[in-house]
């Protein structure tokens, strides 16, 4: 079959009760998906090659489906794109606070408050 016509697996997002506060801590525990996050908080939709970090593009699948599988972005395919979008809202309901928590504490220790 040739590529173009191959379809993609659908893409896994948990429910906001699905969400373990272990896996949210373990994805956002990286520089590179710190970036992608602080990104999204400014922009609140991007197209997945347009993000401000200097890594391989495989790298990059790697750290989007961390942070989608932990439950922080959602991400919808739209023709040859695929888009994401931070999960705040999902977030604040699960665990009030954190993700605010430890965006402070990322950009006061990273000298960018």
């Amino acid at each position: 079959m040739p590529r173009s016509q191959r379809r993609r697996a659908a893409l896994f997002h948990p429910d906001p009760d699905q969400f373990d506060v272990l896996d949210v801590l373990h994805a956002l525990s990286d520089p590179t998906r710190m970036t992608i996050v602080r990104t999204l908080r400014a922009s609140p939709e991007r197209a997945c090659g347009t993000f401000p970090v200097d890594v391989a593009p495989s790298t990059l699948t790697h750290h989007f489906r961390v942070l989608r599988e932990a439950g922080i972005i959602r991400q919808r395919e739209e023709g040859t794109r695929r888009w994401t979008t931070l999960r705040e809202s999902d977030l604040q309901e699960r665990f009030p606070g954190l993700l605010e928590a430890v965006m402070s504490a990322y950009e006061e220790q990273s000298g960018r408050a």
